[in-house]
């Protein structure tokens, strides 16, 4: 009898640089736990700020491109793999990245004082190198991708460029904070989309049916929002609103009264009216406590949604069954917790606005840590299952 032939190793070694998500969603876990704690330090006048930016610009970026780029890096560099079928960037070109994202932290809260050149390559490599990575990836591989329409991350993901900028201009700031939304909008349109239907079929053993033109027209009012800061008031909130209406719609088909029998599956559709609530909000400014909308979609669909991502990736990346104890549905409850801490609550008590600040970045800081407490272990080690990654 001959023997089976087993193809090398590719990396040989650390397992934490197998793929994309294994150093990054630690990062993103430490990030979550050091920042906000850093933020209330700051609102509280007990820690000074970084020269050169806002408090809030600080903020914004830290959560949006500190945090949020750690997460949506480590997702789009393991799911980019998986939709083409093209081996994933890892081993040197990963430990590079994660230097980058590093150098990022420390240019942004130190770097004021630094030459022009200095400060601009630690601002943007990160940033730079993730996107031209990605759309590489999806290029070489367009011939076996499996989503035909991953075009629209090649269009859309070169926008976190521009974004970045204008959000780190004093002048351009709001408008930067909106191409921001806008392009992590889109991020978590097409997650959803294409991660709620396997979700369903494991979860509750429910089928849901895709009805293609109600994909395509969410994605593609996604993309017209990527133009949001340039757009009449008036265009802009109605495409907010038949964008919020048509994410509705695409939930109800999805049974949704399934949905909530588990926790694991409906947190993610919680996120995603979280996300309509956002755009309606938007589109319906009105005389809230704190920046409302924002908020919405941070706390709602983000602070909701990936914890629940990142024990699921975790555990099936890893080879290990994806299942939602008692500590995973803890979190989930805990971010909820928070939720309305942040965006209910100060509504109602407006004069305990500071004390909720304090309890919701709580929440976010005990849940991201029991979070990266329990998932890092795994991506430390091999995959459980024998495979290389």
């Amino acid at each position: 009898m001959s023997e089976q032939v087993v193809a090398p190793r590719v990396w040989k070694g650390h397992p934490l640089w197998l793929v994309g998500f294994r150093p990054f969603f630690p990062l993103a876990c430490l990030h979550a736990v050091v920042t906000p704690l850093l933020w209330v330090l700051m609102l509280s006048g007990v820690v000074h700020g970084p020269a050169g930016l806002a408090a809030m610009q600080w903020h914004a970026h830290e959560m949006f491109y500190g945090f949020g780029l750690a997460v949506v890096g480590g997702f789009l560099l393991t799911a980019t793999k998986n939709w083409t079928g093209v081996r994933g960037h890892h081993g040197r070109t990963l430990q590079l990245l994660v230097a980058l994202w590093g150098l990022e932290r420390v240019t942004v809260w130190a770097g004021g004082a630094w030459p022009s050149w200095a400060r601009w390559a630690g601002l943007n490599l990160y940033a730079a190198a993730l996107v031209a990575l990605v759309v590489w990836t999806l290029i070489r591989g367009r011939k076996t991708d499996s989503y035909r329409d991953n075009a629209l991350f090649v269009v859309a993901l070169p926008v976190v460029l521009v974004s970045r900028a204008l959000l780190l201009s004093q002048e351009h700031f709001a408008s930067g904070v909106t191409l921001t939304l806008a392009i992590f909008r889109l991020v978590f349109l097409v997650m959803l989309e294409r991660t709620v239907p396997p979700f369903m079929k494991g979860g509750v053993q429910v089928t849901v049916p895709r009805v293609w033109w109600l994909d395509t027209a969410i994605k593609a009012f996604g993309l017209v929002l990527l133009s949001a800061p340039w757009l009449p008031a008036s265009v802009r909130s109605g495409v907010d609103v038949v964008l919020a209406v048509l994410v509705v719609a695409r939930f109800a088909t999805w049974s949704p009264h399934r949905a909530f029998e588990r926790l694991e599956v409906g947190v993610m559709f919680a996120g995603g009216l979280a996300l309509a609530a956002q755009l309606v909000l938007d589109a319906v400014p009105g005389a809230w406590v704190g920046s409302l909308p924002l908020h919405v979609f941070t706390f709602g669909t983000m602070g909701l949604i990936i914890p629940a991502m990142f024990f699921r990736i975790a555990n099936g990346h890893t080879g290990r069954p994806v299942r939602f104890g008692p500590v995973e549905r803890a979190v989930v409850w805990l971010m909820a917790i928070g939720f309305v801490a942040r965006v209910i609550a100060p509504q109602v008590v407006p004069s305990a606005y500071r004390e909720l600040i304090w309890l919701s970045a709580g929440c976010w800081m005990v849940g991201f840590a029991v979070v990266g407490v329990r998932i890092t272990p795994m991506l430390f080690a091999e995959r459980v299952d024998g495979k290389e990654h």
